[in-house]
């Protein structure tokens, strides 16, 4: 019996399929898998990365939001015993549900890689590490340093979290179609140690959000319009030495996590 052929990709699933074996096999060897292992992978495609998976661990859970590339991976399941198939949308999926030490290994789509990779951040107690390709400009963003283009609530929450690395860019040539844009594969290990307290990350994140919400204003008057008090703000920077006129993107992560700390302990009412 002949093999279905693969669906045609869907340009608005933003479907680019990778194609060459030997990306495939750096991403398994940085992934650093055991037979042992349990991974996630975000949108499966046609399956090159995930039979690879399969060979190199004990159990990859897929999730794939084609029904065409569901069904046609599903004909090719009987051969991968170890594969749990799931159609659904990887932005609903409760991925809470995986095993705690889960090793996420996935070609992210690229419409939705940065909404993923917050998801995934909020998660990140169940994933010691992530094997992502992403858009070679979200690349560079995870690993942006402060004073750059590329700075951003991003880079500062994965950065927070994770300690990255980007190792190697992927040609336009290993995909099928080739994409418009560049791309490139990154590693994320979970940082051992938290930074923040439960009730500390919340308001973490709540700040940094409205801190860049208005990119070519001063970090003062972009809070002051997401509804945080002049005063605290303004004894905060004070207190770390920083100029009321600096903009988001001059502080690190650290100064952000001490701003953090500051301002709510200066008496801050509550979230804004």
């Amino acid at each position: 019996m002949d093999s279905p052929l693969p669906p045609a990709a869907i340009k608005r699933l933003g479907q680019n399929f990778l194609v060459d074996p030997n990306i495939v096999r750096k991403i398994v060897a940085l992934a650093e898998l055991t037979p042992t292992d349990t991974v996630l992978e975000i949108g499966p495609g046609r399956g090159i990365l995930t039979e690879a998976l399969c060979r190199a661990t004990g159990r990859v859970t897929a999730i794939e939001v084609d029904p065409r590339l569901h069904a046609y991976l599903t004909e090719r399941q009987p051969q991968l015993s170890n594969l749990a198939l799931v159609l659904g949308d990887a932005t609903t999926y409760p991925i809470d549900h995986l095993p705690i030490g889960t090793i996420v290994v996935a070609n992210l789509p690229y419409y939705l890689s940065t909404p993923l990779l917050f998801r995934l951040l909020d998660q990140r107690n169940r994933f010691p590490r992530m094997v992502l390709m992403l858009q070679n400009e979200v690349a560079d963003r995870l690993v942006a340093k402060p004073g750059s283009s590329d700075y951003s609530v991003l880079s500062v929450m994965a950065q927070c979290a994770t300690d990255i690395a980007k190792a190697f860019k992927v040609s336009h040539q290993c995909f099928r179609p080739r994409p418009d844009v560049g791309s490139a594969v990154v590693l994320l290990r979970r940082k051992k140690q938290r930074e923040l307290g439960p009730e500390e990350e919340s308001r973490f994140a709540t700040l940094v959000k409205a801190a860049f919400a208005h990119r070519r204003k001063t970090l003062v008057n972009s809070l002051k319009d997401q509804g945080y008090e002049q005063k605290p703000v303004a004894a905060a920077l004070e207190s770390l030495n920083l100029s009321p006129s600096i903009r988001a993107e001059l502080l690190s992560v650290e100064q952000f996590i001490e701003l953090t700390r500051r301002i709510y302990g200066t008496g801050f009412s509550g979230l804004p």
